[in-house]
């Protein structure tokens, strides 16, 4: 049985708050959109974004192009926008070597978190994706985690890790799924979580963690 690892991707795998400043900064001036409404989406669309976003940024501002049009350009942007930087890559890369199932296990919605993983060249190296959007469940719920198990064909019993920068949603989560975990330090730590297995500053000294463990 090969070991398997889960990583969270905005904030963990990917930086989403640069690409997202770039992609709202395009949009912004390919729609002819005012202070007011960039200053709305910057701050709505701050830690998530759907669809029904742009509904109401329509609504909100009297716009003629339609709630889909405005946000299948925002996916397209962020898709060009976001990056993984080459380290990660490498280290996933390291990881198959090794013989590690890797999944991504995120919130957000199902076209725009594939877009980034298209986009950055992820794809490639990951065995199966779980967006809460496919779902409507969101971490750190257990189901969430089970269905990105069976899209990578393991099991939660099998025992595995969990990777990610949110608490609650990717360590909180992780921990009741039985998975072991990994925190990518920069958010508050809650008082009332239990502490995960490792703290680190960066994923690349993560995926170091993992390779050590098959060494």
């Amino acid at each position: 049985m090969s070991p398997f690892a889960f990583f969270d991707l905005d904030g963990t795998l990917v930086d989403r708050q640069s690409a997202l400043s770039d992609a709202l900064t395009c949009l912004c001036r390919s729609r002819a959109l005012g202070p007011d409404a960039e200053r709305w989406l910057r701050i709505e669309l701050a830690d998530r974004s759907t669809v029904n976003d742009f509904t109401r940024l329509r609504d909100d501002f009297d716009l003629e192009a339609s709630a889909t049009d405005l946000w299948q350009e925002y996916v397209d942007l962020m898709s060009t926008a976001v990056t993984c930087r080459p380290e990660v890559l490498e280290g996933l890369a390291r990881l198959r070597a090794a013989a590690w199932t890797i999944g991504v296990i995120t919130n957000g919605a199902g076209d725009i978190q594939r877009a980034k993983l298209a986009g950055t060249g992820l794809v490639d190296m990951v065995d199966g994706v779980a967006v809460s959007g496919d779902l409507e469940i969101r971490k750190p719920y257990r189901r969430l985690f089970e269905l990105g198990a069976t899209r990578c064909g393991v099991t939660l019993a099998d025992g595995g890790w969990m990777v990610g920068d949110n608490p609650t949603g990717d360590i909180g989560g992780g921990q009741q799924a039985g998975l072991r975990t990994i925190w990518v330090r920069g958010r508050p730590w809650p008082d009332e979580l239990a502490a995960p297995h490792h703290v680190v500053d960066d994923v690349t000294e993560a995926i170091t963690i993992l390779l050590e463990e098959t060494e």
